[in-house]
């Protein structure tokens, strides 16, 4: 069984032992038990006990406490007992030789272990439940979901324009938009929790496969509409000197190099991930963001204005895959067509 083996306990209880995070070790484990889903899925009377692994109905028991906060809420939405539903939890703790709950008078909250599991029982679950849903499509029908992460790009538009096409054509087709920064991403692909990822500037790609898209997007200065810099064309490093910045998390390098000087001689007050959230800080007066162009409204009417750098600084983009992934049916008519596109 998938999630019975002593190998998988004694995986996870040493992480909760030893108090490791994200390691080759865990990652070369995750893609191990990917395979062994795909394989035990298909040999569906060795998997199945009442519709799912008895371990694997375990974490999802221990989900559902975490979601709910309490053992009686988690009960109730499970249909189960409260007591039967201690009793799992108490076995799952013993078997992985550690304390996944703080448990107080009102509400369960997890212990640093238990957010630790609580992270790999999500990837676990999911990919479950999504390679099932998988080998459920009719052969005859083109079904499933496409799961694509990527930075805030205006070149996610190119990838709707292959989204609304295969739509069209395969209207049971779906597709889960996921953002975030560049390592969210590559972990989210390296764990299968999604299959494409948009990557923004020079971006190590060694460990997938990628193909460069036909987009640049530019740099700029993102402020108020009513502040003296929104005055000029273009904005210099030496317009920002001793201004409040606020920078993306994962273009220090870039920026770095366009500012010819350490991020610590500048007067950095705020990071972000996230555009939008910088550009509320930017409304705010926080402070100037240094952005991509055409993600934050800066039409003559809004709050905000837009000036590129000066020297211009651009970032590619490029979209990438696991190597030697095993795509669904859905996702590989995706990777068709984009490398009918781009390839």
């Amino acid at each position: 069984m998938i999630l019975s083996t002593k190998r998988m306990r004694a995986r996870i209880a040493d992480r909760c032992m030893q108090g490791t995070s994200q390691s080759g070790a865990y990652k070369r484990t995750s893609g191990a038990i990917g395979k062994r889903v795909h394989a035990h899925i298909e040999r569906r009377h060795h998997l199945l006990n009442g519709g799912q692994p008895v371990e694997l109905r375990a974490l999802s028991y221990f989900l559902m406490i975490a979601r709910e906060g309490t053992i009686s809420g988690a009960a109730n939405v499970l249909h189960l007992s409260q007591p039967t539903l201690s009793r799992q939890m108490q076995e799952l703790e013993h078997e992985l030789g550690c304390t996944l709950f703080e448990r107080g008078k009102r509400r369960i909250e997890l212990t640093e272990e238990g957010m630790r599991l609580r992270s790999r029982a999500e990837e676990i679950v999911d990919l479950v439940d999504r390679t099932e849903r998988e080998f459920r499509t009719s052969p005859n029908t083109l079904a499933g979901e496409v799961r694509i992460g990527g930075g805030e790009t205006p070149a996610m538009s190119l990838v709707a324009d292959i989204i609304s096409e295969l739509q069209n054509t395969y209207p049971l087709m779906t597709f889960s938009l996921y953002s975030g920064n560049a390592v969210d991403v590559s972990e989210r692909l390296e764990t299968g929790r999604i299959d494409f990822g948009l990557f923004l500037g020079p971006t190590d790609l060694g460990r997938f496969e990628s193909l460069p898209l036909p987009a640049q997007n530019a740099w700029g200065v993102l402020m108020r509409q009513d502040d003296p810099l929104a005055a000029r064309e273009r904005i210099a490093p030496e317009d920002l000197i001793g201004k409040p910045i606020i920078l993306s998390q994962q273009a220090g390098n870039e920026m770095s190099r366009w500012f010819k000087r350490d991020l610590e001689d500048l007067d950095v007050v705020a990071t972000y991930n996230l555009l939008y959230n910088a550009a509320l800080l930017a409304r705010g007066g926080v402070g100037y963001v240094l952005g991509l162009e055409g993600i934050a409204a800066t039409s003559p009417t809004s709050e905000l204005a837009f000036r590129p750098l000066d020297p211009p600084l651009t970032a590619d983009v490029s979209i990438g895959w696991k190597r030697y992934q095993s795509f669904s049916p859905a996702a590989n008519v995706f990777l068709q067509s984009i490398r009918e596109r781009w390839g």
